[in-house]
């Protein structure tokens, strides 16, 4: 009797690997809730858990920064477990996580209450946000994969524009204790399944291979057989370093201050809920032109420009005052320079330092990166004062995000210099 062959077969590539547009569209799902319920949902959760826990801006200001530390410090072991082929398990259990801590939320009733749940979150964002599904794109579409990542940014770039509304809705309506459980159903009920079913038949390491002619740039350092050991001791890889942490420091510190800042400028409640939500229209925008025009562009050059962006837009905010035409312009400048830094990151370490060994090699950057993005949000609370409010705030990171152009610039030329010294 002829056997029949099953709907799916876990030993066929074919059956458990979609094309690079729908692995990265499906993918991009649960980027999508996931910032949008943790990352961009904090602001909103801030004010209601001070007035409520009776705590200050400081106070919960470190939850935040709490949730940013356990994010860095699993980046290594999590980019480790992806680079041995566990992307289904890490992806899936941290989805499940995260509703977990969500679900938690809603019973806090003291200040290390709310620390250990924003602790958890903290972990849970190390296994679901866009380290560990950058690194699953590297593994699986080697030749493509800056392709792959902007496609998944997509969506995910849509996360406060979609969130901020929402989880004010939520909020309102039936309470902040309540709104969690929506949240943690969103974990349970989407992010779970999608990982589960998406993931299946996890790539074993592969081999660098050569590159088509349409993929993304060969590494300007060529890797096949070198260990990550020696990447460590090259200057590419440590100005990258610094490059991400002056990033990252920025990026995490505005978030979580956004809604107040913008109260600040004395806008209506209606502004300061739209023009922190549009921020991820604004992302998408600048994605797609860069999706559109990236073969027409030489892509290093792209990579030098984009990162200023940010910086031009904290420009507006220290030069004009926070009022309300210089926090439209400073949104605007902000939300284009934070949707295609997200690519730069994602592809920077693979472009001039491995791409065999990116998820090792961003993990290993996990320890200093939770420590700049775990401060900042508390740093910037700490520096608020009633008299000037974000003011010096904002210019400390001015000067954090030039000093972060200026390291990128640097890894581009020792990462060009050292590819021509091997060649």
């Amino acid at each position: 009797m002829r056997r029949l062959r099953p709907l799916w077969d876990p030993t066929s590539q074919a059956d458990t690997t979609p094309s690079l547009t729908s692995f990265s569209i499906w993918l991009s799902w649960a980027q999508l809730i996931t910032w949008g319920s943790v990352f961009y949902t904090f602001s909103l959760l801030m004010g209601p858990v001070e007035r409520e826990l009776g705590i200050s801006r400081a106070d919960a200001s470190l939850g935040f920064s709490l949730a940013l530390l356990a994010d860095g410090l699993m980046a290594y072991p999590i980019g480790r477990w992806i680079d041995r082929g566990h992307e289904r398990r890490v992806l899936v259990c941290g989805s499940a996580w995260v509703g977990f801590c969500l679900f938690m939320h809603s019973f806090i009733d003291s200040l290390a209450g709310f620390y250990a749940v924003w602790l958890g979150l903290g972990l849970g964002m190390s296994a679901t946000l866009y380290a560990p599904v950058f690194a699953v794109v590297t593994r699986r579409f080697p030749d493509d994969f800056r392709r792959a990542i902007i496609i998944m940014t997509f969506l995910g770039g849509l996360a406060s524009t979609v969130f901020i509304p929402l989880s004010s809705w939520l909020i309102h309506s039936m309470g902040w204790r309540h709104a969690v459980w929506v949240l943690a159903l969103f974990q349970w009920l989407i992010c779970l399944p999608l990982h589960a079913w998406l993931l299946r038949g996890a790539h074993q390491k592969t081999a660098n291979t050569p590159l088509s002619n349409n993929a993304s740039p060969e590494p300007l350092v060529a890797s096949p057989d070198i260990s990550i050991a020696l990447h460590l001791k090259r200057a590419p890889f440590w100005l990258l370093a610094g490059f991400m942490l002056m990033t990252a420091i920025v990026s995490s510190a505005l978030p979580a201050h956004m809604v107040s800042l913008l109260e600040e400028a004395h806008l209506s409640p209606a502004w300061v809920i739209a023009i922190p939500a549009s921020i991820g229209v604004i992302q998408v925008l600048g994605r797609l032109l860069l999706f559109l025009f990236e073969k027409h562009l030489d892509v290093h050059a792209a990579n030098r420009w984009i990162p200023c962006l940010v910086p031009l837009g904290l420009v507006f905010l220290v030069a004009g005052g926070i009022g309300p035409w210089a926090a439209l312009l400073f949104v605007t400048f902000y939300g284009l320079g934070n949707g295609l830094n997200t690519i730069v990151k994602g592809t920077a370490m693979a472009q001039y330092v491995s791409r065999d060994h990116v998820g090792q090699l961003n993990g290993v950057l996990g320890v200093p990166l939770a420590f700049g993005r775990a401060f900042a949000p508390w740093a910037l609370g700490l520096m608020w004062t009633p008299e000037a409010g974000y003011t010096h705030g904002l210019r400390w990171l001015l000067v954090v995000g030039l000093v972060g152009v200026a390291c990128l610039w640097w890894a581009q030329i020792s990462a060009h210099k050292l590819g021509a010294s091997n060649r």
